[in-house]
């Protein structure tokens, strides 16, 4: 196990949420949302994000349906991940994201009530648990 500085996203249409963990200590924490314009970010962020915190990898999760088909917003998710590898030259690692949002708005709920359950916390929410559920994988 190495101590690797990891970015998630959970890519959306409209915000990609982000989150920052420590392969060493298996734990993540929000970042702020991005807005997206049918599902294109602001490059010019991201790549402040990158030179900011040098991940040594990024893992986008890859949205399926609860059967594990894939719809729309997967090839969209994918794309985004290739234009992260084609424009930063950052290792990817795709990660199935199933349940990561209705996770994360239950741990935000959890600590806030409906007030926590804006649209960017929960993109950034869910980018922690799909981190983490990363990890966890990498464990297992």
């Amino acid at each position: 196990m190495t101590n690797r500085t990891i970015i998630a996203f959970d890519f959306g249409t409209k915000s990609i949420g982000a989150a920052i963990g420590q392969e060493l200590t298996g734990s993540a924490r929000a970042l702020a949302a991005f807005k997206a314009q049918e599902g294109k970010p602001d490059w010019q962020k991201i790549e402040k994000l990158l030179k900011e915190w040098q991940p040594d990898l990024v893992v986008v999760g890859l949205p399926l349906n609860m059967d594990g088909t894939e719809q729309l917003v997967t090839e969209q998710a994918r794309k985004f991940a290739n234009r992260l590898h084609g424009r930063f030259g950052v290792q990817i690692a795709l990660h199935d994201e199933r349940l990561s949002t209705v996770e994360a708005r239950a741990n935000l709920f959890d600590r806030g009530g409906f007030r926590a359950l804006d649209k960017g916390s929960v993109d950034s929410a869910s980018a922690v648990v799909i981190l983490e559920s990363w990890f966890e994988r990498q464990l297992g």
